[in-house]
């Protein structure tokens, strides 16, 4: 086997492998001798059938696998041998490929086009400034925070009169001429809520009103003739409630009221564990200080976001095989259209670009994904999942646990190695750079993503 490279220019190459005969003839014998004592064919025993007949019928075929195996073989063991850094996957030349006739040819010539990765090395320095954004947290952002413990950590209790948010459940009957109509409708468990009522003058009918009090009102009226309303205070359906009109009594036998829990001690336990906090004050501190985390993760956002524009600004002249990484796109998806992929193009392009990037500021600052980072990041992950619905301070045990369970998905498991791969890169680069710190608000943060 006798390869041949030719430097075409700095972003592509091009090797040619000559293959000879004794390069796999020796394969392809051995081959065919195996086909030999396998092969069933009619009016022969096994094991019995002549070399030639077998040459005949699967010569071909083999001599074509073996060739196609040599090949592969040797192209990659000659990338890696010469450490060609390329991008994307060998491609055979166009022009230079000669037709091959695995009938009549014993020595074969196969051209590869490859294209190559841009030789540069990050250097990062003080030179390099790089926006980080500092989000405050405010006195209004922590009494958010509060209400929504205090809300979310209520209970429920009977009242003895009503209020406009007031869950009411009782016996409703349909009414006829100011009278109750036996043949007419009843539920002995209705339920209505009166801030529900888009009339306020039915709405006025019940707050106020005692357990054990008949009230009468209008259900259309109440609801604004809305069927689905009606439809589900009076359990029929929606076209069952648009005949509705009559009035209906309504006697009050229960009054729900949700009540927000007090800023006590019970509250501190519910909310981070027992005995974690001890006083109003600790429990602000300590709803500040879980913001401060949570905004954190988004200034680190930013931060990325902005040190990979910057460092993508620095290595803006890297030279790319525009017109080999064309061509390989459109082979290898082809559900991708030339037209596509020049609009999207430059996207790529950046991405890989970024990719490059990344690898050589790992590579130079030996950064390295431990098992204990991997699992680090599944329960940071799992925490703030919890933190979305309220549950803060949660048992390790019970963290870790849903965090194995997150790993055991290839597709997220692969996510979470290539963020925390990307994590220590931009730790890397926060260390090396000039961070121009700014404080600023949620509102204006948030605006930095608009359009």
């Amino acid at each position: 086997m006798n390869i041949v490279r030719t430097d075409i220019d700095q972003s592509n190459l091009k090797l040619t492998l000559h293959v000879e005969k004794a390069d796999y003839a020796e394969k392809v014998d051995k081959t065919l001798r195996d086909y030999r004592k396998k092969a069933n064919v009619p009016g022969f025993r096994p094991g019995m059938v002549p070399a030639s007949l077998i040459k005949k019928m699967y010569g071909k075929a083999v001599l074509a696998d073996e060739i196609n195996k040599i090949i592969s073989d040797e192209l990659y063991n000659y990338i890696r041998e010469n450490e060609i850094n390329m991008l994307g996957e060998p491609l055979p030349n166009e022009t230079e490929q000669e037709v091959i006739d695995f009938n009549l040819q014993e020595e074969f010539n196969f051209v590869f086009d490859l294209g190559l990765a841009p030789e540069f090395e990050v250097e990062l320095n003080k030179k390099d400034k790089v926006k980080y954004y500092e989000i405050t947290v405010s006195d209004e952002m922590i009494d958010n925070q509060l209400k929504s413990y205090t809300g979310r950590y209520g209970k429920y209790v009977q009242e003895e009169t009503v209020e406009e948010k007031d869950m009411v459940k009782g016996e409703i009957l349909e009414l006829e001429n100011g009278k109750v109509n036996e043949s007419g409708r009843k539920l002995s468990d209705a339920v209505l809520t009166p801030a529900y009522m888009k009339d306020e003058a039915q709405k006025a009918i019940f707050v106020g009103a005692a357990k054990g009090a008949t009230v009468v009102f209008n259900p259309t009226t109440a609801f604004g003739g809305n069927e689905a309303e009606i439809s589900s205070l009076l359990k029929i359906s929606k076209d069952e409630a648009k005949e509705i009109t009559t009035d209906f009594q309504f006697t009050i036998e229960g009054i729900t009221r949700y009540h927000e829990s007090e800023v006590n001690q019970e509250l501190f336990d519910k909310v981070y564990g027992e005995g974690v906090v001890n006083s109003e004050e600790e429990f602000r501190a300590k709803i500040k200080e879980n913001i401060q985390e949570n905004l954190k993760s988004d200034s680190e956002y930013k931060f990325g976001i902005d040190a990979r524009e910057v460092l993508l600004a620095k290595y803006e002249n890297l030279v790319f095989p525009d017109a080999f990484l064309k061509r390989w796109v459109l082979e290898t998806n082809k559900n991708i259209t030339p037209e596509t992929l020049e609009e999207d193009y430059p996207k790529m392009i950046a991405d890989l670009k970024w990719q490059l990037i990344k690898d050589k500021i790992a590579k130079a600052n030996d950064v390295k994904i431990e098992n204990a980072d991997v699992e680090e990041y599944a329960k940071k992950i799992t925490r703030a999942q919890f933190a979305q619905y309220g549950m803060v301070g949660m048992d390790e045990e019970l963290v870790a646990n849903y965090a194995k369970d997150m790993m055991k998905k290839e597709e997220t498991l692969k996510n979470i190695i290539e963020k925390v791969a990307e994590d220590k890169v931009f730790e890397v680069v926060r260390n090396a750079v000039k961070l121009e710190t700014k404080e600023i608000s949620i509102e204006n943060f948030n605006k930095l993503f608009e359009a």
